[in-house]
């Protein structure tokens, strides 16, 4: 009676206690979930082929099923059948669909209903999950309820594990003898009498000692958890706990992981042999992996698939058909991981205002980001092959890139150094280098915003600068080429990025304006000297891309986003992150600085885009270079993408790399693989096209010499108008015109 109620009645009690904490834990903890961008499929989308397999690849999608199981697909071509999942999202989300698309000419052709034919006019498939927000532990459950668990697996696993169990308390006693006794007879360890009970336990409090105390500690909590919750509960918690396998330092727990892991597809797609290989795992995960020691795994497997046959649960041709059939393993599944972790650190940023640590890692929440996962790849594919391209250079230079949707202002893609996986110091987000003439497009546009005093056939002087700084030192800027070009067009100086038109310009529209005009953007400590008009300020990435997003978007104030939404774990949608954009008030002053930055990619510092396989987009671009060629930079854009690029070293010394020479060609090496729609040509509303006389800036006849077409705001086209008499005049009598002075060649190493 002392031992009794002395010492196990209260081991007991704190057993117990121990129990129900860490049962209910398990039942209800999950990590928060993070998702990618729904891919959206509707006629006239940009898609190309391999960017569509690349999508469907990364959601998790097989070509096992040939898109006739959910989550699969296959490829004829530039033609796909897809057996969609469906989702829940915080827009509302999709129901399972099998689709037929075709793609061509880089855009989505058409979308058909596989089972009707009727044709469909949009769609969204399923988003990759992408990270997962976890506690102390680096493990990976899905959590699945057993209601939907496929009953195979749940009639399956007790006729393997323990066909008593819906009868015993916790412990199967005539298990147990007719396990000791088999073993007694081999010598050996032959046969286990655990309960399916006993293992949960063993999973959520023991180690795997084989002494007394812990056989004492299994006993006991088995029988208190048999007491305390019914077998339904128990079995649920065993099918999301069990241990199946290990992926680097990630445990895989329960068999919805497991279906993910070893086959990439969600649980109840799984066919009869895979459901038994995942059942024959539970007896040794490292013994019968099936990626290391296939042949043992399949000899499980068909133990497995025969035991189900023997229990009733398989007759005889499903079971020889399930048993000659291969292993079936997926080469690429894994389960989602932490992939992108400059992407992470922006969602994070934006979610910890409304959602603490503690919520994100147990609320069991589901946030729906705006990554689009092939943007992603391509991105941190093409830094990899430039830096590679680029040698030494490339080889002791850091990159950094932002990727968003000049349509809406969603983030998609994120990459904060050269090694995309790095968890380190995030480039894009935290690296404050000084822009160079990245700048320069945006005192331009400060300056169109005044169309009554400044088009871009406005003449502004190319000529020398010479002031005092604070300090007391001269301050004497010079171009890149060394030239003096003297008057010239407005738009000739954004075109060839020359350093003295710039500053004379934004000395006349006044640099205390435009200083205003950065820190609208929410940035703080502009540099309020005129050096700030050749990019002497420090700004990341992603601050950049705030600023081109403005001019991008049609001159619409769009921020920046990475989260679209976030639900709770019953599927309702506890917060949406929509963007109001601003009124639009310099929008003409920002189409005519797109269509100056499409002329750059013609035929200025970025003409090398032009003259590629890739004019076809149009795009409008600009380069920028800091002091002794310490930064290179790229921003770019077409009708729905913007992408910025940044390349240098984190000493800060030299790269020797130009923005033309390095992060344009990261650009390039993207926008030739991301799906994507080229930039109107065509002026946009409140605009019309003029010609103009380049020496004067005054409105002259299309026949003169000289005469070049500008855009300028609709009612603002000069009205001093210039003939060409004087041409005509000294043609009569054999003398030269004096003809316009034309523009600056384009270098043979463009720079800015």
């Amino acid at each position: 009676m002392g031992l009794v109620f002395g010492f196990l009645l209260p081991y007991t009690l704190v057993l117990n206690a121990r129990l129900q904490n860490r049962f209910n834990d398990l039942v209800f903890a999950v990590p928060t979930r993070v998702y990618a961008r729904p891919l959206p499929l509707a006629q006239g989308l940009p898609m190309t082929p391999a960017a569509l397999e690349l999508e469907l690849t990364f959601a998790g999608y097989t070509t096992e099923g040939g898109g006739k199981i959910q989550g699969s697909y296959s490829k004829n071509g530039s033609r796909f059948l897809i057996a969609s999942h469906g989702y829940a999202g915080p827009d509302g989300g999709e129901l399972p669909h099998r689709i037929r698309v075709a793609l061509s000419g880089g855009q989505v052709a058409s979308v058909v209903d596989d089972t009707n034919d009727k044709p469909i006019k949009a769609i969204h498939l399923d988003p990759a999950r992408i990270a997962t927000l976890y506690g102390a532990q680096q493990e990976e459950r899905r959590i699945v309820r057993l209601e939907n668990v496929p009953p195979l697996l749940v009639q399956g696993l007790q006729a393997v594990e323990d066909r008593d169990f819906k009868n015993h308390i916790g412990l199967d006693f005539s298990a147990i003898l007719r396990a000791s006794f088999a073993n007694l007879r081999a010598g050996h360890t032959v046969q286990g009498g655990s309960t399916l009970t006993q293992q949960l336990v063993r999973n959520l409090f023991l180690d795997r000692s084989q002494n007394m105390l812990r056989k004492v500690n299994e006993a006991i909590l088995s029988l208190l958890m048999e007491a305390h919750y019914s077998k339904g509960r128990i079995l649920e918690a065993y099918v999301n706990e069990v241990f199946l396998g290990q992926q680097g330092n990630q445990a895989v727990h329960g068999f919805a992981a497991g279906g993910e892991f070893f086959f990439g597809r969600r649980l109840e797609d799984l066919r009869p042999q895979e459901i038994a290989l995942l059942i024959g795992l539970v007896k040794g995960p490292s013994y019968y992996d099936p990626r290391r020691y296939p042949e043992r795994a399949l000899a499980r497997r068909n133990l497995v698939l025969q035991q189900f046959h023997d229990t009733g649960l398989l007759d005889d041709a499903q079971t020889k058909a399930a048993q000659a059939t291969p292993l079936g393993i997926a080469a690429n599944a894994q389960l989602p991981h932490n992939r992108f972790p400059a992407f992470m650190q922006l969602v994070r940023s934006q979610i910890t205002a409304d959602f603490d640590e503690a919520a994100l890692r147990d609320g069991s929440l589901s946030i729906f980001t705006t990554l689009d996962p092939a943007a992603q790849l391509y991105t941190e594919q093409a830094i990899l092959t430039t830096t590679k391209a680029l040698g030494k250079r490339g080889a002791a230079a850091q990159a950094a890139a932002v990727v968003t949707d000049t349509t809406n202002g969603s983030v998609l893609a994120v990459v904060g150094s050269r090694d995309p996986g790095d968890q380190g110091f995030n480039r894009a987000l935290d690296a404050r280098r000084p822009i160079g003439s990245l700048v320069k497009p945006l005192v331009y546009l400060v300056a169109l915003a005044q169309p009554s005093r400044w088009s871009l056939a406005s003449i502004v002087d190319d000529t020398p600068i010479n002031m005092r700084q604070p300090d007391g030192t001269p301050w004497t800027p010079q171009n890149d080429d060394r030239q003096i070009h003297g008057q010239v067009p407005m738009l000739d100086a954004l075109v060839h990025s020359w350093n003295l038109a710039t500053v004379n310009l934004g000395l006349q529209v006044g640099v205390q304006r435009i200083k205003g005009f950065l820190e609208s953007f929410g940035l703080e400590n502009v540099n309020p000297s005129p050096s700030l008009l050749l990019g002497a300020v420090d700004l990341s990435p992603l601050q950049v891309a705030q600023l081109y997003e403005y001019i991008a978007a049609d001159g619409h104030a769009l921020p920046l986003v990475a989260v679209r939404g976030v639900m709770d774990a019953k599927g309702q949608a506890i917060k949406r992150y929509e963007v109001k954009g601003g009124e639009g008030e310099y929008q003409t002053a920002a189409r005519l600085t797109t269509w100056a930055m499409q002329q750059v990619v013609n035929s200025g510092t970025a003409a090398a885009i032009g003259n590629s396989g890739l004019s076809w987009l149009h795009a409008a671009g600009k380069t920028g270079t800091s002091d002794s060629q310490r930064d290179s930079w790229f921003a770019g854009f077409t009708s729905d993408r913007l992408a910025i690029v940044w390349m240098g070293r984190d000493d800060n010394k030299p790269t020797g790399l130009y923005g033309a020479t390095g992060s344009m060609r990261v650009w390039q090496e993207l926008f030739r693989k991301m799906p994507t729609r080229p930039l109107p040509t065509t002026l946009g509303d409140g605009l019309e096209m003029a010609y103009v006389n380049p020496q004067s800036g005054k409105r002259t006849d299309p026949s003169c010499e000289g005469a070049r077409q500008f855009p300028f705001v609709s009612g603002y086209v000069p009205e001093a108008e210039e003939g060409c008499f004087w041409q005509r005049f000294k043609g009569m009598f054999g003398g030269d015109a004096e003809p316009a002075a034309p523009a600056s060649p384009v270098p043979s190493n463009p720079t800015d």
